[in-house]
């Protein structure tokens, strides 16, 4: 396998401090073309011995030695713990988050515009991922993360929860369809929506995510404020590869644990 120059980059969480996490972007990977860098997607199209290489990659640079685990994401509320011996690539459930309390694991979750938000409870040593796009969002995948965290032991008073690289709202039109799809749950959701041209709206995914997750009692929620969409060369975009009719789009991943 082809060495790269250019170390991966680990994008950090002031809340997360003192533990294994990080998240990831596109740069320090072997990939090649329209995905290249650090393509960690298995539906991505990319050759999988690049991809199994950029996963290991990803990995060591955060928690070396430990096994890596990932859901099948499928825009869903669901959360899955991992408790007993993680299953296999092959065997991935489908689900959009995943928690654990057991050491020496580290949990993936994969993005391309969508919300990656990773969680803590250092007191009880309970660590979560969750996969938070505007269907997972709207659907409580944020909810259903901690709720699997507390069967774990965790208490939301406890939990820290940083949202990273995702499609600023700056980025992010929608039509008037969409906006009535979250107001219509709830009207004060029109705050984070911000009038654009004739019939759209600009939508604020990363402050809906962590409203949800302060909603939830959380004890702390931090933003780190990364466009994936207007940095092509830091991170992978579905809306900016859509725009620019790229066949294919790369994925990056955002990964905790425990030591």
């Amino acid at each position: 396998m082809a060495e790269t120059a250019e170390p991966v980059e680990v994008n950090r969480a002031a809340c997360l401090e003192g533990l294994p996490h990080g998240f990831l972007g596109r740069r320090g990977g072997v990939s090649r073309g329209d995905v290249a860098g650090l393509n960690v997607g298995l539906g991505s199209g990319d050759d999988p011995e690049l991809i199994a290489e950029n996963r290991a990659r990803a990995a060591e640079a955060v928690l070396p030695g430990a096994r890596l685990v990932t859901v099948y994401q499928v825009h869903s509320p669901d959360c899955v713990s991992v408790v007993a011996d993680p299953w296999t690539d092959s065997e991935r459930p489908h689900a959009d988050a995943l928690v654990t309390a057991r050491p020496s694991l580290l949990l993936g979750i994969l993005t391309a515009d969508c919300a990656p938000v990773l969680f803590a409870d250092r007191e009880a040593g309970v660590v979560g991922a969750a996969h938070a796009g505007w269907k997972g969002a709207i659907g409580g995948v944020t909810d259903s993360t901690v709720e699997a965290m507390e069967k774990l032991g965790a208490s939301a008073s406890r939990i820290v929860a940083a949202v990273g690289p995702c499609i600023a709202q700056a980025s992010y039109e929608v039509d008037e369809a969409f906006r009535d799809r979250f107001c219509g749950q709830d009207q004060a959701h029109a705050l984070f929506f911000r009038s654009g041209r004739a019939g759209h709206y600009q939508f604020d995914l990363e402050g809906y995510v962590a409203a949800r997750l302060a909603a939830a009692g959380v004890a702390s929620v931090e933003r780190l404020g990364l466009d994936t969409y207007a940095q092509p060369d830091r991170f992978f975009s579905f809306r900016r590869a859509t725009h620019r009719g790229e066949p294919s789009y790369g994925r990056q991943i955002s990964l905790i644990g425990l030591d």
